[in-house]
């Protein structure tokens, strides 16, 4: 498992305004806290296909269909950053190119105002 990755997940149970059930996450912890054998965790953000997540502003970071394996039009969720157990991850789709991961970046950043 490594940062940029795309796996389907199981987002449940969940609450509010959370993204839940079966969607696609983009794993974006650390590669050194990835490949730790014994920590169960991973950081994720889910992603969308709704044409409304994907005007939220500078933190829903537009993905085209195909991009990671993506099944259709999307949007990371930059400002719904979750941890989850890695059993809930299932199927890699596949891994966002450099360029793509930078506006994830870009994304989280303006999410937690990091500058």
């Amino acid at each position: 498992m490594r940062r940029g990755e795309i796996y389907w997940a199981e987002l449940r149970p969940r609450s509010g305004s959370e993204q839940q059930g079966r969607r696609p996450v983009i794993v974006v912890s650390h590669d050194a806290f990835n490949a730790t054998p014994n920590w169960r965790s991973v950081i994720v953000l889910p992603i969308s296909t709704s044409p409304k997540q994907a005007t939220r502003g500078p933190t829903a970071i537009a993905l085209s269909k195909g991009s990671g394996g993506l099944p259709a039009d999307s949007a990371a969720l930059c400002h719904q950053v979750t941890t989850l157990d890695r059993e809930k991850l299932a199927q890699r789709l596949g891994s966002l190119n450099t360029q793509e991961m930078a506006r994830i970046d870009a994304g989280i950043k303006a999410a937690m105002d990091l500058g």
